[in-house]
């Protein structure tokens, strides 16, 4: 079973396309727990410019991971597409409710989580607290036009980049990331 939650107009052939407004083929609110799957049932979810629409409340945020995890098989595959929160596009949409960054996918991998425990770290073990476990397996950012062009010219170096993407508003457009259910 393959899930496109949040789907809106966006319908992707071969999956369930999910979504509480519109003309789903599961109309259900993913901020309400449970989700209508059961235990270990999906192979892959995609989610394209849904999740930083979720999960206002910290409560709510974590019951989306737990979700999440739950109704993943063991090694599926999770896409998540979220505009980058130094963007204009996430800034000026009021619906947008919670930045997503693939920093913030290190916290529900317990093998990070156990690194930062042997080193006393200060970074939140929520894969450990909620008994989750995600690895990254893929995580790209879609630049801005203006600068891949200067980086195909040569203007600037990918290092150069890189740096300027740390600091500067309007770089970088969206965040994909793939995660891997690890069970």
């Amino acid at each position: 079973m393959k899930l496109n939650l949040g789907a809106g107009k966006n319908h992707k052939s071969g999956f369930i396309n999910v979504d509480k407004f519109g003309d789903p083929d599961v109309r259900h609110d993913l901020e309400v727990f449970p989700w209508p799957w059961g235990d270990s049932s999906v192979d892959e979810i995609r989610m394209n410019h849904i999740l930083e629409h979720l999960g206002e409340t910290t409560e709510i945020f974590l019951g989306i991971m737990k979700e999440l995890y739950r109704v993943c098989k063991p090694g599926a595959r999770i896409t998540i597409n979220c505009p980058h929160p130094r963007h204009d596009d996430f800034i000026s949409d009021p619906t947008h409710v919670r930045a997503i960054t693939p920093r913030l996918f290190e916290l529900f991998s317990k093998k990070n989580n156990e690194r930062w425990i042997k080193g006393k770290f200060a970074n939140s073990p929520l894969a450990i607290y909620l008994d989750v476990d995600f690895e990254i397996r893929d995580m790209k950012y879609v630049i801005e036009q203006c600068w891949m062009d200067k980086l195909n010219s040569k203007a600037i170096t990918t290092q150069e980049l890189n740096e300027i993407i740390k600091s500067q508003n309007n770089m970088v457009k969206e965040t994909q990331t793939v995660l891997e259910v690890i069970k």
